[in-house]
């Protein structure tokens, strides 16, 4: 039997093939983070500048770009696409299209904003992962909104998520916020210890629990656009990005346990008291 909370997938190809590539894709780079093989940003990733004229290069070769810049080039094309769907007729049909497409701008809004007010940055990002980031979110972005698109005519779901999800969806980017804040006051408090200049154990909100609580919550943003949307495409980048985040937050929980003899064996990864 069909998931009672789920549209049936439409008649198409790209979007099944999307949706399974965005989730094991996803599911592979969190097996990859776990693995040591991290997405070149980040403290996990260093990079080095070289050659004359002040030219840039990341370890290996390559042009970078500063971090701020690197996040913008990777969260304002989606951006423009959730925005740019309200202005092409039929695109956001319907209220559930509409709730959906305003989440996710809302969402990539956020994280614009923080790029250019809350972040604080003290390193590199390689251009092409900045691109590899970008074209990820810009295509999710579109593909969510075209899979919704296609479920117009569709037998709506026997159980109503719309409002349930933005109730998490809005859980989710506060809190997302919120520890994405207290991050932001730790590096304006100075460098930290662990012989890493500008990292110190998080302190507040549920680092007290968790190493990475931003994580967990942008989870739930994730499953909150999956629960609005109701489609197959939403709930596999929803699984997928959580899978992700998953393994890098193990990865984070590592590397804290590594530069410092004081990290709390309490504090789990991601899930507080589980995880």
């Amino acid at each position: 039997m069909w998931p009672p909370f789920l549209y049936p997938p439409p008649a198409s190809v790209y979007v099944a093939a999307m949706s399974a590539v965005s989730l094991m894709s996803m599911a592979n780079a969190g097996l990859a983070e776990l693995r040591g093989k991290h997405m070149a940003y980040s403290k996990f990733w260093h990079v080095v500048a070289a050659g004359a004229g002040g030219n840039t290069k990341q370890r290996g070769g390559g042009a970078v770009l500063s971090s701020r810049d690197g996040m913008l080039v990777a969260y304002a094309p989606a951006l423009a696409a959730a925005a740019a769907s309200f202005a092409v007729p039929g695109a956001v049909d319907g209220a559930r299209a509409q709730v959906l497409a305003a989440a996710l701008a809302a969402h990539f809004l956020k994280r614009v904003l923080e790029v250019l007010f809350v972040h604080r940055y003290s390193g590199s990002m390689p251009v092409d992962t900045a691109v590899t980031i970008s074209t990820s979110y810009l295509l999710s972005t579109a593909t969510m909104i075209y899979a919704q698109h296609l479920s117009r005519g569709l037998p709506d779901p026997p159980v109503d998520l719309l409002y349930p999800g933005v109730a998490v969806f809005a859980v989710g980017l506060a809190g997302n916020f919120y520890h994405h804040y207290l991050l932001s006051r730790l590096r304006a408090d100075g460098g930290g210890g662990g012989g890493d200049k500008g990292y110190k154990i998080p302190r507040g909100g549920l680092f007290e629990l968790v190493t990475c609580p931003h994580y967990l919550f942008e989870i739930l943003g994730f499953f909150g656009f999956a629960m609005i949307a109701q489609t197959v495409y939403a709930l596999a980048v929803a699984t997928g990005t959580a899978a992700y985040l998953a393994g890098r937050s193990c990865a984070t929980r590592r590397w804290y346990e590594s530069k410092f003899d004081e990290f709390p064996a309490r504090i789990k990864a991601l899930v507080p008291f589980v995880l």
